[in-house]
This record gives structure tokens, C-alpha cells and sequence, in this order.
């Protein structure tokens, strides 16, 4: 097992919105890269790419409050030999422009890199409109799509970078609030990788975003009811990383996934498939069940949908009580 190098966060940790390492990694890029261009649906300080804008003004473009125009002109952008970093919320970006998503950048196979804000239910009060469920779904689907989604800032910052480097079109999910940073500059980050963040025998729990915090919340919990879970962490939801998630689950012979969006399709129907193919063993997916969000905090939220770690303390025994 690679040593995960994560914060020791039973001492503390800070909180940091995921999308400000989006920022800082963009920002990182355009001292470095001076292909890198960067194209935003006036939206640019939600998104964090007001940091490159105001550092390399010549080469962002602002498209306006036109989704579809703005993967288009990156497609465009990635024909002329540069790597556009295209940035909007992600209820519209790839919510409104998916077929141009689809037909001008993954049919041309662009090396665009389409950054979603904003997505899951953690976005909180904006509600259901704002509050994007089906990204995953819709990203994993599309032919030569790469599909992240970082676990903290600092994470996030790593991915930003490592696309740029990327040949293929790539997707990142970001959240808005504040969440827990428990990686650190040491982490380990791959596209393409996966990463037991704590090893164990009874249980495979198997998470993607900010979900991951949670699931390391849980360890604990878990381990006064005597059972002893590996985490694993999946910033690359596509490619999967099969061979550590097939390792786990064959030694666990029991897994719990959780994601803040669409089970339907999602990182859990990803598992899903990928043991039905080589080793079927019992999986509860915790997500979202075939709705839409709501208003509230997101930690009211994060409760209410049932992604805190006390729903997966009880979602684990459930799992359990199946395993064969």
C-alpha cells in the first residue's frame, strides 16, 4: 500500500472550498503553460478562474451566459493547438451544453477541459435548479471522456495541473462550500488512480469528491461496532482504476460506494458493473435515489440524503448482513 500522506484529522483541519484549488492550479498553469487558455460563462469568480483572468487578461476570453458557445469556441481553441480550461456551474456546463459537449469535443476528441462548479447537493440553499445531480452520469458516458472529481482543495489543485497534461477531453466536478482538506501536498495523485486511504479486512467503502471526508468520519464509528473498513478514494472516476478496487473487493467480499450525485449511472453503477463482470459480491450505493435536491445548509443536507457518516455507519451494517 502506497502511504497516503493525508492530514491527521482526528488533530483538526481547515476547510477550503474544493473549486479555490481549481483557481490556484489554473493559475499555476498559465506561469507555466503558455498554451493554456482559459474561457468562462461569466461566472468567473465562482468558478475561481478570475485568477488567471486577471493575470493573463489576453488569453481568457469571456463567452457570456452562452453555455453552448462556450465548449464550442474551446473545441475550436484545442484545434489551434492551445489547452482551453472552459468554467461554468455545473447544472449548465455540462448541464445545458451537453451535445455540444458531445459532437464538437469528444466526437473530435479536443483535449477541452470542462470544469463543473457547484455540483451536488452540498451547493446548498440555491436548491434543485443549481444543485447538479447527473453529471457523473452524463460525463462517464461520453466516448473518450476523462471524469474527475477531487476529493479537497488541495486535490483539486494536483487535478488542474495534471489535466493540462492530458491528451483527451477532460471533466472535473467541483463543490461551492467550504469542505474539509485531509490531503496534502504529499498526497498521491494520478489520473487514472485510485488510493486506499486507510487499509481493512471486513468492508470495501469506496467514495469520490468531498464524499471521501465522510467515509474516513466513519473509521471510527465502524470500529466500536468491530468492523474494520478499507477506504478507497477515486478522484478518476473514468478510466477506473480496476485492479484496486477488484483487490479489495475480493478480499472484503462486501462494499458500500458513496457519491453526492445519481446513483443511476453514477461512481456506484461503476462498481456495480465492474464486479458483476468479475467478482459479484453485495453493494449498497449511497447517493442520490432518483430525485431532486433541495433547500437547506449543506450540512443539513449532506443528513438529509443520508451521505453523513452515521448513514454510512448504518448503511455498513446493512451491507454486511448480506455478504456471503
Amino acid at each position: 500500500m502506497v502511504d497516503p500522506k493525508l492530514v491527521d484529522f482526528r488533530k483538526g483541519y481547515i476547510n477550503e472550498p474544493i473549486r479555490k484549488g481549481f483557481g490556484r492550479g489554473l493559475l499555476t498553469l498559465g506561469k507555466t503553460n503558455s498554451d493554456v487558455v482559459a474561457c468562462c460563462a461569466d461566472l468567473t469568480e465562482s468558478t475561481q478562474m478570475n485568477l488567471f483572468a486577471e493575470a493573463y487578461p489576453e488569453r481568457f476570453f469571456e463567452i457570456g451566459v452562452a453555455e453552448q458557445n462556450l465548449v464550442t469556441v474551446g473545441s475550436g481553441l484545442a484545434a489551434g493547438g492551445k489547452i482551453p480550461f472552459v468554467s461554468s456551474y455545473a447544472a449548465f456546463n455540462p448541464g445545458r451544453n451537453y451535445e455540444q459537449i458531445r459532437t464538437t469535443i469528444c466526437l473530435n476528441d479536443r483535449p477541452v477541459k470542462i470544469i463543473g462548479s457547484h455540483a451536488g447537493v452540498s451547493v446548498g440553499p440555491d436548491g434543485a435548479t443549481h444543485q447538479m445531480l447527473e453529471d457523473i452520469v452524463l460525463m462517464r458516458a461520453l466516448p473518450n471522456m476523462v471524469v474527475l472529481s477531487p476529493g479537497d482543495s488541495i486535490e483539486a489543485e494536483k487535478c488542474t495541473i495534471a489535466m493540462a497534461n492530458d491528451p483527451q477531453p477532460n471533466y472535473m466536478r467541483l463543490a461551492r462550500e467550504a469542505s474539509a482538506v485531509y490531503t496534502t501536498l504529499e498526497t498521491p495523485f494520478k489520473i487514472g488512480q485510485a488510493y486506499v486511504y486507510e487499509p481493512g479486512e471486513d468492508l470495501t467503502i469506496i467514495s469520490t469528491g468531498a464524499m471521501t471526508f465522510q467515509a474516513l468520519l466513519s473509521i471510527d464509528l465502524l470500529f466500536k461496532d468491530g468492523i474494520d473498513v478499507e477506504i478507497i478514494h477515486v478522484p478518476t472516476i473514468k478510466p477506473l482504476d480496476k485492479k484496486t478496487i477488484l483487490a479489495s473487493i475480493t478480499k472484503t467480499r462486501a462494499c458500500l460506494v458513496i457519491e453526492e450525485g445519481q446513483i443511476a449511472g453514477g461512481l456506484g453503477g461503476a462498481v456495480a458493473e465492474l464486479a458483476s463482470e468479475f467478482f459479484p459480491i453485495p453493494i449498497i450505493r449511497l447517493g442520490i435515489q432518483d430525485r431532486f435536491g433541495e433547500s437547506g445548509t449543506p450540512t443539513e443536507l449532506l443528513q438529509y440524503f443520508g451521505l453523513d457518516a452515521n448513514h454510512i455507519r448504518l448503511a455498513a451494517h446493512k451491507v454486511l448482513l448480506n455478504r456471503r
